[in-house]
């Protein structure tokens, strides 16, 4: 690039920013996704305060939209809305309300289930904000200072709509480091929720995000529709949602859930009794462990679910982590008897769906074995994924038969 053209373009990235609203923030390059990172930025007003609602403009000086920016966090600029026309706050109210109308009026979750998915971060085109419903109580996950900084007046809009009473709320403290926000873990509490005429206990303080994994709710009730009269084994059931369906809803032969989490394990117990499933075998072991165990035992079932916890966390970790995935799909397929049913699923969100199944059926083509693949989901539709940020699609789900 020669000189006379790199001032050029740094002149036209300047040109105008003294008749720019304050506060205001300028792309260096076009990006319509929602999250923004430091090198994507060619500059800021000054003195922008932390949290603040900005306009943003392209590199050319034009409106591009408007979000909340804080200079501090590793992702300092979330675009809230993409248009040449600026919009104030009240915007994200009215995202607000169309959140809570999908899963209330278009889904009409409530007529089948009282937890779901009421707020999915960029998937409502509100990044840095994760709400979930359980029965009377709101499940809050913030990941962002300027979702925390309007928590308190958002709350009550919710509550309204939803007829909810109260709410826990979470910052990790990763989330607080890069956010400059006070860490919170989630605070105590039981409540117990129905979902598909199944019920379940969520202790908040002793569970894994929000507290409960109902991102899974459709693909618990189809299981249900595929195991009767099989012999189910449940690896990395958690509290033991899968093992239930299949007990409750499926009618399976017999099924065992295993989890190396005592906690969890103690909760799958209680909400096997809540369900009046007292024949579940609840084991608490290493799912790679007990696998490899049961398959020198040469224990065979009809259907084997597998939803092991995020073994891909980062980028440095993908090696290792695809490796524990091969290893454990390994695992579970030789515990599948010939003709029986496979359901594995990854909530790792680095990776495709295809990648997934790829590293699943070579598993399968190692040992020997053909999958008769014939489904591939993930979350229910109360998590939805906006057409501008794909990498949010993170469950994925691969069902099939093992020959």
């Amino acid at each position: 690039m020669s000189g006379e053209t790199s001032v050029a373009r740094r002149c036209v990235m300047t040109s105008g920013r003294e008749r720019w609203p304050i506060p205001w923030v300028q792309l260096r390059t076009y990006s319509f996704s929602p999250t923004i990172y430091p090198a994507m930025i060619a500059g800021s007003s000054p003195r922008v305060a932390a949290g603040s609602w900005v306009s943003v403009y392209d590199r050319e000086g034009r409106h591009f939209g408007n979000g909340w920016y804080n200079a501090r966090a590793k992702i300092p600029l979330r675009v809230i809305y993409h248009g040449s026309e600026p919009v104030g706050e009240e915007y994200v109210d009215g995202l607000l309300d169309r959140a809570v109308a999908w899963r209330v009026e278009g889904l009409r979750l409530d007529e089948t289930t009282d937890a779901y998915r009421v707020v999915n971060s960029d998937g409502d085109g509100i990044s840095g904000l994760i709400v979930d419903r359980y029965a009377d109580v709101l499940s809050v996950e913030v990941h962002s200072l300027a979702v925390w900084q309007r928590l308190e007046r958002w709350l009550p809009r919710l509550h309204a709509r939803l007829g909810t009473k109260r709410a826990v709320v979470q910052v990790d403290e990763r989330s607080a480091r890069n956010e400059g926000m006070p860490a919170r873990p989630l605070e105590g509490g039981v409540v117990r929720v129905r979902e598909n005429g199944m019920r379940f206990e969520v202790r908040f303080d002793a569970a894994h995000k929000t507290g409960f994994f109902c991102d899974q709710r459709e693909n618990r009730r189809r299981l249900g529709m595929l195991v009767r009269g099989r012999r189910t084994l449940d690896l990395c059931c958690y509290t033991g949602g899968f093992a239930i369906a299949a007990a409750l809803l499926g009618g399976a032969k017999d099924v065992t859930g295993v989890d190396l989490d005592e906690k969890a394990i103690a909760q799958a117990r209680r909400n096997g009794n809540l369900n009046q499933q007292t024949r579940i075998r609840w084991v608490h072991a290493d799912a790679f462990a007990y696998a490899r165990q049961m398959q020198q035992n040469g224990e065979r079932w009809g259907a084997v679910v597998l939803d092991p916890p995020k073994f891909l966390e980062n980028r440095e970790e993908m090696r290792p982590g695809i490796r524990k995935y091969e290893d454990l799909n390994s695992l579970a397929i030789q515990l599948v008897e010939p003709g029986g049913l496979l359901v594995t699923c990854s909530c790792s969100g680095l990776w495709t769906m295809e990648e997934f199944e790829t590293r699943v059926i070579r598993a399968a083509h190692r040992l020997g074995r053909r999958l008769q693949v014939f489904d591939r989901t993930g979350a229910g539709p109360d998590h939805p994924v906006l057409s501008n940020c794909l990498e949010s699609r993170y469950l994925k789900v691969l069902w099939a038969r093992v020959w």
